[in-house]
């Protein structure tokens, strides 16, 4: 007979007598917490109560709708439509939008953004003499076309699909998946539409008469852990590995923290744990072992030669040395096994059977779907689902200004940040799915806005209101992520070399680390054994990737481990970071390398040199006090 809330009843909500009561032991939130309520926000929650204690559906739940363009004061500044809804909410803060970055400043942000790498002087001094009125649109546009590109966009794309070249337990043996990665960097330079690059991936097999390409594709699905361990028991792994595959594509597509849903019902979000095994279900007809014997290749996989790759698959990059591919994917077998509720989540307490299904809060199945992986993609993809053009513009969002416009791209759930601006994710939203998931348009739409272009130097007073930018009245200003951090030495220093796809490659790695860590077995991977040549200066993209030994140089500039899926990397700033940067041979190799290509240069003063290797290195001219330093 008591309840926290009983609207219109102020004086039998429990709610209010534990927010205003003197008691500390009574009090909410109590002071160990170290949270507070303010006297307004008391009477705020008292007055709502009195009101009748009206309540809404959470805002992501609500399908998005396409709001108008807000009219705003400041037209002159706009670029296109983002812009309008910056501006907006900027005049409601009495705030002025940064004038425009530099042309320098301009060229090295959108090098880094579009392709993760630098712009090289020659590119520079093009772009600084260019006083055409298109000269940016066009930069933008060629950007777009190179097949750096690809690599950037597939960069934070193996983060999402936990890609790595090992299977991840014990002795964590090797695995053939680059064809995949191989197939998501064609996919995003031929801006494969949104939708068919989820479609395929997810359920590709599935497709009428798919190609080999789009069976390939549904590799995304195998790039979870495997075991070989002896001991293990089989059921037990194969049902991670479907726990795995069921909390990868929701957290990737629509943001929402399923897993919790596997041991109860969703504490915070309206997911049921029965809703969970629904959704569980779509991705346990797979035929798989739990465990694997060393060296086998897990089925179902698909078997890549050369005469499949001159026909179908050109845009693999297979060496010569190697005959034949067998790559993980998806591949359903009709019936092989019922799937039940797990008490607990515990692969041995089955309870109650459940069908193929969807959380009911977010957008009910459609009947007229087939119950499997293809009619959960269209799901994802329905116009009603009110969850996954945000969660994915929001990534993008991220993706080019360092942080999205919710700041939780995992959780878009009750326990996650509102949005900054909600009217501009919404725009964003329908608009991608209005223009046919057209990715590149996107972002190009994000790095044209005045919003993109402005400069990142920072007021005192914006510091003061306005520290995280959140409200961005200023430029994009955050530090290069790992891959971009070692990829930008390789190429000031002229070592990088630019080459597509294929093989993973070992680069330098400190000595004895893998047999540190190798147990009783570990093939191929017992030893790291170093590459020589062009494989020492690829692109981090094409790195290594042992799950028990990540990279260590990468993982010091916080890359994601690849044990599971993740949609927003950690931002620190450490010692060790510097210490990498001053020790590491892949460092030192470069800083003389730069050096002697700086020496080298003919004719050239002592102080050309220098202003050359400034503009090497930063991509801009140096000041009178810093050549003077």
């Amino acid at each position: 007979d008591h309840y926290a809330i009983i609207p219109g009843d102020t004086e039998n909500s429990k709610l209010v007598y534990r927010i205003t009561n003197e008691d500390e032991t009574i009090r909410m939130p109590p002071p160990f917490s170290n949270l507070s309520l303010n006297d307004y926000e008391k009477q705020v929650l008292i007055k709502w109560i009195e009101q009748g204690a009206p309540y809404e559906a959470h805002w992501s739940f609500d399908p998005p709708e396409k709001p108008a363009i807000p009219a705003i004061s400041n037209k002159d500044w706009v670029k296109n439509d983002i812009d309008h809804f910056i501006v907006k909410k900027l005049e409601l803060q009495g705030i002025q939008a940064s004038p425009e970055a530099t042309k320098e400043k301009l060229i090295r942000r959108l090098y880094f953004d579009l392709t993760g790498l630098p712009p090289t002087v020659e590119a520079i001094d093009k772009f600084l003499t260019d006083d055409s009125p298109g000269a940016y649109e066009n930069l933008v546009d060629e950007l777009l076309a190179s097949s750096a590109y690809g690599e950037r966009m597939s960069s934070d794309w193996l983060d999402v699909a936990r890609y790595a070249d090992s299977h991840g337990y014990q002795d964590d043996l090797e695995r053939t998946m680059w064809p995949w990665r191989d197939w998501v960097i064609h996919a995003f330079n031929s801006n494969l539409p949104f939708d068919e690059f989820v479609t395929w991936q997810l359920a590709g097999d599935l497709l009428d008469n798919p190609t080999k390409e789009q069976i390939l594709a549904t590799g995304f699905n195998r790039n979870h852990k495997i075991t070989q361990e002896g001991g293990v028991v089989d059921e037990e792994y194969r049902i991670e590995y479907v726990m795995d595959r069921t909390v990868t594509t929701s957290k990737s597509l629509i943001g929402i923290t399923m897993e919790c849903g596997r041991c109860h019902d969703h504490k915070y979000d309206p997911v049921s744990q029965t809703e969970f095994y629904e959704m569980f279900s779509f991705f346990n007809q797979v035929d798989e072992k739990g465990r694997i014997e060393y060296g086998e290749i897990p089925e179902p996989y698909l078997e890549i030669n050369d005469a499949l790759i001159a026909e179908e698959l050109p845009f693999i990059h297979k060496p010569d040395s190697i005959k034949e591919l067998k790559v993980m994917v998806m591949e359903d077998t009709p019936d092989i096994r019922k799937t039940h509720y797990l008490n607990r989540g515990a692969y041995d307490a089955p309870d109650k059977e459940v069908a193929p299904g969807t959380p009911e809060a977010i957008l009910p199945f459609n009947d007229q779907e087939p119950k499997n992986r293809l009619g959960l993609a269209n799901w994802f993809l329905d116009e009603k689902n009110p969850l996954t053009t945000r969660v994915i513009v929001n990534r993008y969002w991220q993706l080019i200004f360092g942080r999205g416009i919710v700041s939780t791209p995992a959780d878009f759930g009750n326990q996650g940040a509102l949005p900054s601006h909600p009217e501009l994710l919404d725009y964003l939203a329908v608009s991608f799915r209005e223009n046919d998931w057209n990715v590149k348009e996107l972002i190009k739409q994000m790095v044209m806005s005045a919003t993109y272009r402005q400069s990142s130097k920072i007021t005192d007073e914006a510091l003061q209101t306005d520290p995280e930018n959140i409200l961005l009245a200023r430029g994009p200003r955050y530090k290069l992520p790992a891959e971009m951090i070692r990829d930008n030495a390789l190429a000031v220093s002229g070592l990088l070399v630019n080459k597509v796809g294929g093989p993973s490659v070992k680069p330098y790695q400190p000595k004895g680390l893998w047999q540190e860590t190798t147990g009783g077995g570990g093939g191929t991977l017992t030893r790291y054994i170093e590459g020589d040549g062009e494989q020492l200066y690829r692109r981090s993209l094409y790195t290594f990737w042992k799950r028990t030994v990540p990279p260590p140089s990468m993982m010091t500039f916080d890359t994601a481990s690849r044990d599971f899926c993740e949609v927003k990397r950690q931002k620190t700033s450490t010692p060790l970071q510097a210490l990498v940067l001053l020790n590491d041979p892949q460092y030192l190799e470069a800083a003389r390398v730069l050096a002697g290509n700086i020496l080298a240069a003919n004719s050239m003063s002592t102080d050309e040199r220098v202003q050359l290797l400034f503009r090497t290195v930063t991509s801009r001219y140096p000041d009178e006090m810093e050549m003077e330093k």
